[in-house]
């Protein structure tokens, strides 16, 4: 300033100030290299930087020891071509060091899409400032030397390149503000330089270095600085799409036809402009072209998710059919309309078998064959649907569809093995007709309980609602509610039924049986209210009442007449209960509370729960481990009883009282007679060869008991012997064998 005005010391000395804040910009970039915070790809950024810093204060300081040395010609002499030469060589290497920042990775359409963005975005932009800055430097009438416009055009390269790249950065470890930062240092310096060359001719060059062009190292070391802050967390670089820039370019683009437009000449610098606006044209619809096909695949694509999540939220994902969603929206539409129509309500019979024998994955493909069967059967007649589990539906709707004709196919269809696996399933089918006025929940409820009816008649077959069915469900339904209220109120009581040896009547154990007695309608037999408890999982609960008591009870009696007063205290147990990962814990918590010895504790259970699956299996032989014996109650009736003695744990088998009844009748027939007796013939002799005891049930004459001591059994039960009766009766009978044996000693 003080040369321009009063002409004090030498112009030259204006081209000093650029290599010194040179030195200092690259001093701030070592200085943060050396301090070890940068990752690898930083660091490779800045090392390069600082490299073309270096070279870049190598070629300004080389300028300016030119300049002093030939202080006289400083306003017009030209820049030494090795000292522009390191220049060229410094902007180079920030060009490549820029090119190798890290960018979004993309692929396909929108690897594509991104290079013509890029692609537009550069030309967009090297054209306006070749139109403002390059091009009148070229056609000035004061033109610059070849080094300097050399020069500017590799300034505006970095800038152009870096704006287009900053764009597309995602964060990352190269700070983006320090990019632009580095990017203005070099084009955005020039720019300036570059109109004050085409304003002011010769005279702005000493302005230019001594003002504008130590901008550079300035701008280059709050890169620096912006690359710190970012490092040490102070600043949050929130990456941003360069989905704009590519729209910017082309309004820069059309500045200079817009210049044409009012009368700008037409030279060849224009010219330029003219065919880089084609260019980008070109390049635009290229772009827009890429865009349209990606958006219609986008579109094709949202179309068939949207599809697939729709099928998937009204379709059952194992089976594929409608889900109950779907089901009850269909129905909806039937009532609205008033169309008449019928539902079948489908369930499988005993389907928990199959998971629990064979494993769940037999018993899903088992269910997809059952959904292809229903499929067959039911065509186009109507909708086959998966409600739940092992539970199915058809809304039948044709007009010449028969519900009961079809519900009859089904079950003809099912009584044929089915599936990989060659299973046979039944099943119980419940149907109610959709009249116009109901409700979808009502219709519902009509084909539950005529499928409930359909059950309680002996299962794989069907029953179609009629006015007042409900009634009797609705009643054991309203038993189940009642159970849990009993169980609260204490209104279940035990009573034991004694087992007396047959040749002397001395009672050797007691079976424990559950009595309800209900406020209001007395006592009520367990035929009546057990049912019930299964079929609600109150049988576990229940169970476990009676388990406690009978333990209590025996070791009370034990400890008032000794321990050999009653050899054997037995309760049944059902399926569901030893289904219960809990049954042996509580046996054991009942062993322990009331100091029963495990040999006292019998557990009765049927053969169908023995064929239960492994859970069972596993919680019997737990149970005859511990040393409990195990009893097999009604032998005889089931379909494998030869082969459950020698795979069940069983101490003691349990003549039906099917076989007992009429087993002492005497018509004079001898092969009659024998054709009576033949099963408990058997039975003893199965249970002698494999060292069982035996105990006769229902025994209920004087005649039965004499043909069954005749046959090999020593133990029975029945109302002729003793009814069940209190734990007070029990102990009234013991305590007379205990005065009667007594007398004896």
């Amino acid at each position: 300033m003080a040369n321009l005005t009063v002409g004090a010391g030498t112009e030259a000395i204006a081209y000093v100030f650029v290599p010194v804040g040179g030195v200092l910009a690259t001093a701030s970039v070592l200085h943060m290299l050396r301090s070890g915070s940068l990752d690898s790809v930083a660091r490779r950024f800045w090392r390069a930087v600082a490299v073309a810093a270096a070279v870049v204060t190598i070629g300004y300081g080389w300028l300016a020891v030119d300049m002093l040395t030939h202080a006289a010609q400083a306003r017009t002499r030209s820049m030494p071509v090795p000292a522009a030469a390191c220049v060229a060589i410094g902007f180079g290497i920030a060009i490549w060091a820029v090119a190798r920042v890290p960018v979004v990775v993309t692929r396909g359409a929108e690897r594509w899409r991104m290079v013509l963005d890029r692609t537009i975005a550069f030309l967009g932009c090297a054209t306006i400032l070749w139109y403002v800055g390059l091009a009148p430097m070229l056609s000035a009438h004061e033109p610059w030397s070849r080094q300097a416009m050399a020069l500017v055009g590799l300034a505006f390269l970095v800038t152009v390149g870096a704006a287009t790249k900053v764009s597309y950065v995602a964060g990352g470890p190269v700070d983006r503000a320090a990019i632009r930062l580095i990017a203005a240092s070099g084009g955005g310096i020039a720019g300036i330089v570059a109109v004050l060359a085409v304003w002011f001719g010769y005279a702005a060059g000493i302005p230019a270095q001594a003002v504008v062009m130590p901008l550079t190292p300035v701008l280059a070391t709050l890169g620096v600085a912006a690359q710190w802050r970012a490092t040490a967390g102070l600043r949050r670089d929130t990456a941003r799409s360069g989905a704009l820039l590519p729209y910017l370019a082309v309004a820069a683009v059309d500045v200079p036809l817009i210049a044409v437009a009012f009368g700008a000449p037409l030279t060849w610098p224009v010219r330029v402009v003219l065919v880089a606006a084609v260019l980008v044209t070109a390049l635009v619809g290229a772009r827009q072209f890429i865009a349209f096909r990606e958006n219609a695949r986008l579109l094709r694509n949202t179309r068939v998710q949207e599809e697939r999540l729709q099928y998937e939220v009204s379709h059952d994902g194992l089976t594929g059919l409608a889900n109950r969603a779907l089901f009850r929206d269909r129905l909806t539409t039937v009532l609205a309309t008033r169309v008449r129509a019928s539902v079948l309500l489908v369930d499988l019979d005993d389907f928990k078998t199959v998971n629990d024998l064979l494993g769940h994955g037999v018993g899903d493909r088992l269910l997809v064959s059952v959904a292809q069967l229903l499929r067959v059967e039911v065509g186009d007649d109507g909708l086959p649907v998966r409600v739940a589990g092992d539970e199915f539906a058809v809304l039948l709707t044709g007009a010449d569809a028969d519900p009961e004709e079809l519900a009859g196919r089904l079950l003809a269809a099912l009584n044929r093995p089915i599936s990989e696996h060659r299973l046979l399933v039944q099943a119980s089918i419940g149907i109610a007709t959709a009249a116009p006025g109901g409700t979808v929940d009502s219709v519902l409820r009509d084909a539950d309980v005529a499928m409930y009816t359909a059950k309680q008649r002996g299962k794989a077959g069907f029953a179609r609602y009629v006015e007042g069915m409900g009634e009797p469900v609705l009643a054991h339904m309203q038993l189940g509610g009642e159970l849990w209220r009993a169980l609260g109120d204490n209104e279940f009581r035990v009573v034991y039924q004694p087992i007396l040896r047959l040749d002397d009547n001395w009672v050797v154990g007691v079976e424990a049986l559950v009595r309800w007695h209900h406020p209001n309608r007395g006592v009520v037999l367990p035929a009546e209210f057990i049912p019930a408890a299964e079929r609600t999982g109150l049988i576990v609960p229940l169970g476990r009442f009676v388990l406690r008591e009978t333990c209590r009870q025996a070791a009370a009696w034990s400890s008032e007449f000794g321990a050999d007063a009653l050899q054997e205290a037995a309760l049944n147990v059902s399926a569901r209960q030893l289904h219960d990962p809990d049954f042996v814990s509580d046996v054991t918590a009942a062993l322990v509370d009331s100091g029963l010895p495990c040999e006292q504790l019998v557990v009765e259970v049927t053969e169908s729960a023995v064929l239960r699956g492994q859970q069972v299996s596993r919680t019997l032989f737990e149970l005859d481990g511990m040393g409990i014996r195990l009893s097999l109650d009604d032998f005889g009736t089931g379909e494998s009883s030869l082969s459950l003695l020698r795979a069940f744990p069983a101490a003691i088998v349990k003549l039906d009282k099917s076989f007992v009844d009429g087993i002492e009748i005497d018509d004079g027939q001898a092969a009659a007679a024998d054709a009576r007796q033949a099963v408990a013939r058997a039975v003893i002799q199965l249970a002698r060869a494999f060292g069982l005891d035996t105990i006769a049930e229902g025994i209920e004459s004087a005649e039965q008991a004499a043909v069954l001591r005749e046959l090999g059994y020593t133990r029975g039960q029945g109302y002729h012997l003793a009814r069940p009766m209190d734990a007070d009766g029990v102990s009234r009978l013991l305590a007379r064998q205990q005065t009667m044996a007594a007398v004896d000693r």
